[in-house]
């Protein structure tokens, strides 16, 4: 059989490398004659460097930003050899950064964000991939945007640091001394979700809990991002705010919008530069898996756009989850089969530890039950 592998990270636990690289050696295991292309995805959070470095010619960047936290932290972006920067906003900003105890929007800022698009344009760069997923911020990219030469101020004309709690207290911007720069610089915005900014789907309601938000705080941050884009899109004449994607890490894809961004699925994105379509149609049998699967899976999510493409050639496409959860007979309708690594009573941790060896098992299963179909 011909097979391509394509899954996600299993965050916490598995890299998209190291899953496809498990599920490669249980195919051969099984029988070596297979003919296994391994396609490891991202959609735009955590792994969409590494798989972008995997996929083109790239180096590796270290580079010293301000942390979600306030704190002066180190991280790292790719250039590839086209003079594209690839950024991680999970990387700079992102939830698993900061302790659980320390969840809280009010204290969070993505300064580092705009620090790192500053330093990508200061190498000569003249495009730029940002990922969005896996934020730990609220802030409506207020403190991206103060990074790269925007001002804030309060109704006291107090300039704002680019907090999440100075989001609440925004009462006029200017974007004059916005590093002119931004123009000749092609972004795209690499996101997993489609939820606008504000709303009962917007950043905060959705996705503000996650990062710490109190019931109290989320609609104050609605209210104060509904503000917030209100002045931003007065000051240049354009409206953004319903835009699916806007809402993308606490409202970051509205920021970049405003300075002429595109926002792009990230899977679709991950898929075309790594030609995944083209391998797909002379599969005879897809695999792609992922950390946690429900039905959001198919609404921007790695693993859902693979089965997208699988679906388009009738090719038979397979979903290996750390967990199952929601309603699995959506999962069904994309997918052929739907499998969880567990196969035993087991706790969470006693999960993450043994992933690679719960993968190895239940693709090995799966491979034996296709070999008896064909």
């Amino acid at each position: 059989m011909n097979i391509i592998l394509a899954p996600d990270s299993f965050k916490g636990s598995l890299t998209a490398l190291e899953a496809a690289e498990t599920m490669r050696e249980a195919i051969l295991d099984v029988n070596e004659s297979h003919h296994v292309i391994m396609k490891p995805m991202a959609d735009g959070g955590e792994g969409t460097l590494d798989v972008m470095l995997a996929s083109a010619e790239g180096k590796r960047v270290t580079v010293s930003c301000t942390g979600p936290l306030g704190e002066k932290i180190q991280t790292s972006y790719g250039i590839l050899e086209s003079k594209q920067a690839v950024i991680e906003l999970a990387s700079i900003a992102g939830l698993t950064q900061v302790p659980i105890s320390k969840r809280d929007p009010d204290h969070t800022t993505t300064l580092g964000v705009g620090e790192v698009i500053r330093d990508a344009i200061n190498r000569n760069c003249t495009s730029i991939v940002i990922g969005l997923g896996g934020s730990a911020t609220n802030d409506g990219g207020l403190g991206m945007l103060i990074a790269l030469g925007m001002k804030a101020w309060d109704e006291k004309g107090n300039l704002l640091t680019g907090f999440g709690k100075d989001l609440q207290q925004v009462r006029k911007l200017s974007f004059k001394e916005m590093d002119p720069r931004l123009h000749g610089i092609d972004i795209k915005v690499a996101s997993d979700v489609d939820n606008p900014l504000c709303g009962s789907r917007g950043a905060s309601y959705v996705f503000g809990p996650q990062k710490g938000a109190s019931p109290t705080q989320v609609s104050q941050y609605d209210k104060a991002l509904s503000h917030y884009a209100h002045l931003i899109e007065t000051t240049v004449n354009k409206s953004w705010r319903g835009v699916p994607g806007s809402g993308a890490a606490g409202g970051v894809g509205f920021a970049l919008l405003a300075i002429g961004a595109d926002l792009v699925s990230g899977a679709n994105l991950l898929a075309s530069t790594l030609l995944l379509e083209e391998d797909i149609k002379q599969a005879d049998l897809v695999i792609t898996g992922e950390g946690q699967s429900d039905v959001q899976t198919l609404y921007g999510k790695a693993p859902g756009h693979v089965a997208f493409l699988a679906n388009k050639y009738d090719i038979p496409v397979v979903l290996i989850s750390g967990s199952l959860g929601g309603e699995l007979d959506r999962l069904r309708e994309r997918f052929s089969g739907c499998f969880s690594i567990i196969n035993k009573p087991i706790t969470l941790g006693e999960c993450i530890s043994q992933a690679k060896t719960l993968l190895y098992e239940q693709t090995k299963q799966i491979i034996h039950f296709a070999e008896s179909l064909y």
